[in-house]
């Protein structure tokens, strides 16, 4: 027998085997946080549950096959008849019914329905985040739906449903159903009232037939999509005829069986989210169903796509989270120049940093989910500010966490067996669905001048935390100045926004998370002792304590 070259060794063991939620501190304390004494231990054991099915070795098997195996799209049978199916690995299946099953789209009819969901969609975006998208849209949808009782009676059962169905067939065959979402058109992107896709009356009350576009629409293979069109009789219901852009909704298959027009063009190619179908659809005489007024297509609309944005601020921390978990992973168990990586003080300096950016991300995810549980005014007002403002923040802050974390490995980051070259592509997506950064900071902007409940919403609840650190104190005097003064404040929205996002992190951190913590992020991210890339915080701060409780307990 040939001798060997060498002995593996200073390899780290796979981070694998645990639990995903309880491994989480500041997720697991969030959630002791928000949900009431009675409900605990029933949502803490759902979460456990679900914490170790994704970090088994069979879910994380699964995660990667199915990014590995993108979805195919079959337009035509062998005989040339059109059927427009998008067909998916078995992975794909099992992550997204775990997905159903584990309650992520049954948020609304559940006690702390959102933050026991929001804790769960953090938890499972880490495994895969593809499989998130459906799910966050069918979550997203009950809202919207609400605006027609009818509607909203026939699938809303559906959609919170623990059972998931991969068959297309009439829905109310279904146990379960899934929807998409189809708002951007070719001309318009964000500008959704530029839409030309035309809306047709039909003999039938509130039924339609549709004709045009959407460049994206997200989860093709799902049974009902929410799109707009619009109607006739006007551009906009400021003409007073009640046409324009309207909400409605778009069923895959027909309630006798037969497929509605639903032509999809092709797939998106993307950067990330590999596993997940993205595709450009036409509409050709395609039956719909209006969802709320004509005219009203953004009102009605404008619930789901709330949802969907607090779902991108917690895939974001989801992503940080496992980036965050891998990198501190590694470093405890590689060695370097005499010792443990975890134990340098300049690597610990950048994983303490990364941990900081993680834990404020989560807290602020898992508070704004509370706020939906809540429902009071004052919370729907927070919200109004608050979503904007973190989603901007959040998903903007994911991409050069997940970079830098993919560095803490080396080059082994840099391989896609890590599975860090996945969290890095994934990264920036969240930041661009749903509104880029400019749309949500024109939207804080709004809430700012439109809606003066919003801004008093925020003020109190980041007064719940003054006098307790005076870095924070100082940063809330110096947003008030910004805001007591809106001359040129379009130019300057992304700034004021990003300090709106800073100043509600810090308050929460400061009310909830550990004093190392607190101290970290108020000194860096609000006292300016802090550099432009991850790993220069002061090296005073208690780092080593920032950087444990970070650590996966594996």
């Amino acid at each position: 027998m040939a001798p060997s070259t060498h002995t593996v060794t200073n390899q780290p063991p796979p981070l694998v085997g645990y639990d995903v939620f309880a491994a989480d501190q500041a997720l697991a304390e969030a959630v002791g946080r928000h949900v009431e004494t009675g409900l605990l231990d029933e949502v803490r054991a759902e979460l456990t549950t679900l914490g170790r099915a994704a970090g088994s070795a069979q879910a994380q098997e699964w995660g990667a096959q199915a990014n590995e195996n993108p979805p195919r799209l079959r337009t035509h049978d062998r005989y040339g008849h059109r059927v427009d199916e998008v067909e998916f690995h078995p992975a794909w299946h099992r992550l997204l019914g775990k997905g159903v099953s584990a309650g992520l789209t049954a948020a609304w009819n559940r006690p702390a329905g959102h933050v026991r969901r929001a804790a769960a969609f953090l938890v499972w975006t880490q495994v895969e985040a593809g499989t998130c998208c459906p799910l966050s849209m069918t979550h997203a949808a009950v809202p919207a739906l609400r605006a027609d009782p009818e509607l909203s009676a026939e699938w809303e059962p559906r959609l919170t449903s623990a059972v998931y169905e991969r068959e297309l067939r009439p829905a109310h065959l279904k146990a379960g159903a899934l929807f998409g979402m189809g708002m951007t058109e070719k001309q318009g992107g964000s500008d959704v009232r530029a839409a030309t896709t035309v809306a047709k009356p039909l003999a039938e009350a509130g039924a339609y037939e549709l004709t045009g576009h959407k460049w994206f629409c997200s989860a093709p293979m799902s049974d009902g999509f929410l799109v707009l069109a619009q109607a006739p009789g006007g551009t906009s219901r400021a003409e007073g005829d009640g046409g324009g852009l309207t909400c409605f909704l778009v069923p895959r298959v027909l309630a006798d069986g037969t497929r509605n027009v639903f032509l999809i063009q092709r797939l998106k190619d993307k950067l990330g989210n590999r596993s997940n179908a993205s595709a450009e659809v036409e509409f050709d005489g395609t039956w719909a169903r209006r969802v709320g007024e004509e005219g009203r297509g953004v009102r009605t609309i404008i619930e789901m796509v709330a949802a969907t944005r607090l779902d991108c601020v917690l895939g974001s921390a989801g992503l940080m989270r496992q980036a965050v978990a891998q990198a501190v992973h590694h470093c405890g168990h590689r060695e370097a120049f005499g010792g443990k990586l975890v134990d340098k003080p300049l690597m610990r300096n950048v994983l303490a940093d990364l941990a900081l950016e993680s834990e404020a991300a989560t807290t602020l995810a898992l508070r704004l989910a509370a706020a939906y549980d809540d429902g009071g005014e004052q919370e729907r007002a927070l919200l109004r500010i608050a979503v904007p403002a973190a989603k901007y923040w959040v998903t903007k802050r994911c991409a050069p966490l997940a970079v830098e974390a993919s560095e803490c490995l080396g080059g082994n980051g840099y391989v896609e067996e890590s599975g860090m070259p996945r969290l890095v592509r994934e990264s920036p997506l969240n930041s661009i669905w749903e509104g880029a950064g400019n749309i949500q900071a024109l939207d804080v902007l709004r809430a700012l001048t439109r809606e003066p409940g919003a801004l008093d919403a925020y003020l109190r609840e980041v007064g719940l935390a003054r006098g307790a650190d005076h870095r924070l104190d100082a940063a809330i005097k110096q947003l008030l100045t910004e805001l007591a003064d809106l001359e040129g404040v379009e130019a300057r929205a992304r700034r004021l926004t990003e300090r709106l996002a800073l100043v509600l992190q810090g308050a929460l951190l400061v009310r909830f998370a550990p004093p190392d913590v607190a101290d970290a992020f108020c000194a860096s991210r609000l006292g300016g002792e802090w550099g432009a890339a991850f790993g220069a915080l002061p090296h005073t701060l208690n780092l080593a304590a920032v950087v444990e409780r970070a650590r996966p307990a594996h």
